[in-house]
């Protein structure tokens, strides 16, 4: 980086101690970060035609003013200006709102040009700017910033322009020259003239796309290069597991694996053979077959002489793995273990010395396993389920229990592939995009809310045939400020409705958690046939007999938390329903509900999702993790993500990145990153 783009900003004509000290507070301290702070939106003053603009979208028009300005005082301060205006054929109506001081500005016969948001219905135009006479010296394109304190953005576009040109030809440009030409990308300083300053569309556009990339770039290489140290410094075991006894469990399984278990089978069974440790994340559909891919991996790794562990967020999860991977893998001859808080202090005892005398092969469990009286004899292979639900720390301290065992996270939550590249960029990534053959596909119906008593008459009907059914709810209590039907409430309705006839239970995250434990088991066991629920019951819970969901008030979830709770039914051979109870107001709401009803399928949900709310809000802001990008979007710019993902893995495996003069400038992006220093992200 050169001296210049080092400068202070305090160098520039017009930034006194006041200003510096706000500009200090936007994260500005030196040239280099001003020309780098980019505007969140182009205002566009092209003149458009209004016959071919589209309603509520912004236009700029030059007309002839029809009529005398009139005002309306609508309180203290506030007022509404309308004129109408001829533009070209049309004679449409224009009004600015507390813009009083125009009055004596506008007169009948006078040229003018406005811009706006367009109401096609009304034929008129809120205006938000306003110039007398015809566009002549009007930018076409201006950028607008996020600023704060007093500055304006004509002083601040201004302090842009004398930073540019103090600069000028010595700002460094860290994108290689080959990629520049390769991808026809503009060079750095025509790529901040075209953000800052654009001479039309196009400029906007070719630089948008240079600094997406170049954000992308560093993105990818910063999570490769973590990716990179973390295999060359964490060496681990290369496991020579018995391959003709791994196909000999997959011939004993009930079921063909699907085409996409196979491949991942493939994948995992790779990195286990690899003298690196694995880090991979498995994530597929509800119902898609993940436990089988984790029990075939477990018994490659037993087959070998190690040991295997699986950690699930719930004790009811955790025996219903242990369930089934009995099934599977004790006709093999592997000894299986359950450890929970619920395993009584004598058993828990000798369950320990066997595992550290090797008595036992596998041990599944909760949070328990964590703890440090938990010690194996040789530790290979470590699974955590639903690896979300657990804190960083947590997964860490099984990691670590042995010498470099390998790591395999399970999640059934479908992230869209632009989510797992950006949020999961250190690890592999293994997708199970195949349900099973002969899944039935959950009936999905969105109901108005006034059909609430025919709901209950099809819910009664499943009940009779002796299923049970889930009730979802939004919130515990009642509460004045949101309009949803609550748990509480609509318990006490139901237990009304099937008084005598069936039994309902309530769960929700107030419960202590062996009380959601107890609730759950007397609905898995059919003791309980309706249950009442917040959304606590969204992951893991395993109840073939299920077939029927109702959600109220269903337009206040995100498509990818319908789809995992919608899961929750239809895990027999049975026919199942889930019923969004919803009156959503927005059209985006509406759009939510008839994708649900639309498809079955996690990941074009989950892809959907994603365009309707964004990155931040998928995975909720607190802890998505992600990074926040100046100028990409994970939505719109996947392709570019994808592209440079590619590019990074490239350029890091070859010699003559590690060397060159072209590259030296991301080489000291990632040295000052941190990614060349070892296992410091989990």
């Amino acid at each position: 980086m050169s001296s210049k783009q080092l400068q202070s900003v305090n160098s520039i004509k017009g930034v006194g101690g006041e200003t510096e000290k706000t500009l200090a507070d936007m994260g500005i301290l030196t040239l280099q970060d001003l020309v780098m702070t980019f505007p969140y939106r182009h205002e566009d003053f092209r003149l458009k035609n209004i016959a071919e603009t589209p309603h509520n979208e912004r236009v700029t028009v030059e007309g002839r003013v029809e009529s005398e300005p009139s005002i309306l005082f609508l309180g203290r301060n506030k007022s509404r200006l309308q004129i109408r205006l001829l533009v070209g054929p049309h004679l449409i109506k224009v009004v600015f709102f507390n813009q009083a001081y125009l009055k004596n500005k506008i007169t009948s016969g006078q040229i003018v040009t406005v811009t706006g948001k367009w109401d096609r219905g009304r034929q008129a135009i809120s205006a938000t700017h306003f110039s007398s006479g015809p566009k002549t010296d009007q930018i076409d394109f201006e950028p607008m910033y996020s600023l704060k304190g007093s500055l304006h953005q004509k002083t601040f576009r201004k302090f842009m322009h004398q930073a540019l040109q103090q600069m000028g030809t010595e700002l460094e440009d860290c994108l290689p020259h080959e990629i520049r030409e390769s991808y026809k990308l503009l060079p750095v300083f025509e790529a901040l003239e075209g953000v800052h300053f654009p001479k039309d569309a196009e400029h906007v556009k070719q630089a948008r796309r240079r600094f997406v990339y170049e954000e992308l770039l560093m993105f990818q290489l910063k999570m490769q290069a973590i990716k990179k140290v973390r295999k060359e410094q964490n060496q681990g075991i290369a496991i020579a597991y018995d391959i003709q006894k791994v196909k000999d469990l997959i011939a004993t399984l009930p079921y063909e694996l699907t085409a996409a278990q196979k491949r991942v089978v493939n994948e995992i069974c790779k990195d286990l053979k690899e003298p690196h440790r694995m880090n991979r994340l498995l994530q597929g559909d509800v119902g898609s077959g993940k436990t089988v891919v984790a029990a075939i991996a477990l018994y490659a790794v037993i087959t070998a002489g190690f040991q295997g562990a699986l950690m699930a967020p719930t004790e009811i999860l955790a025996e219903q793995h242990a369930d089934s991977l009995h099934e599977w893998l004790s006709p093999m001859g592997i000894r299986i273990a359950l450890l929970t808080g619920s395993t009584k202090t004598k058993a828990r005892r000798t369950l320990h010395e066997q595992l550290q005398n090797g008595e036992i092969d596998l041990l599944i469990g909760t949070h328990a396993l964590i703890q440090p009286d938990v010690e194996f004899r040789q530790l290979g292979l470590v699974i955590t389920d639903e690896q979300h639900r657990f804190g960083v720390d947590q997964r860490r301290v099984l990691r670590d229990k042995g010498m470099s065992p390998d790591v395999l996270f399970m999640t059934a939550t479908p992230i869209p592939r632009t989510l797992a590249i950006t949020a999961f960029g250190e690890m592999d990534v293994s997708t199970i995009d195949e349900m099973p053959a002969g899944r039935k596909e959950i009936e999905t119906h969105w109901v108005k809310k006034e059909l609430f008593d025919e709901t209950i008459k099809r819910m009664a009907k499943e009940l009779q045939e002796g299923k049970q059914a889930y009730v979802i709810c939004p919130l515990i209590e009642e509460s004045d400020k949101l309009d949803v039907q609550n748990t509480v409430d609509v318990y006490e309705q139901l237990s009304s409705i099937f008084h005598n006839k069936f039994k309902v239970g309530l769960m929700h995250g107030r419960l202590h958690s062996s009380e959601k434990d107890e609730v759950m088991r007397a609905f898995s066991e059919g003791q309980i046939q309706v249950l009442v629920s917040t959304t606590v019951v969204e992951v893991g819970v395993n109840v073939p007999n299920a077939t029927f969901m109702v959600i109220y008030d269903a337009e206040r979830f995100g498509l990818a938390q319908l789809h995992q709770l919608r899961g929750r039914v239809g895990r027999g051979s049975a026919q199942s329903y889930c019923i969004l109870l919803a009156d959503p107001k927005s059209e985006e709401g509406k759009e939510r509900m008839t994708s649900m009803t639309e498809t079955n399928d996690g990941f074009k949900l989950a892809q959907k999702d994603l365009e309707l709310r964004g990155p931040g809000d998928f995975f909720g802001r607190k802890q998505s993790g992600l990074p926040e990008f100046k100028m990409a979007d994970l939505v719109h710019d996947y392709r570019a993500l994808e592209t440079a993902r590619q590019d990074a893995e490239k350029y890091l495996s070859s010699n003559e990145f590690w060397t060159s003069e072209e590259t030296k400038c991301l080489r000291t992006y990632l040295q000052n990153s941190g990614a060349l220093d070892g296992d410091r992200i989990d």
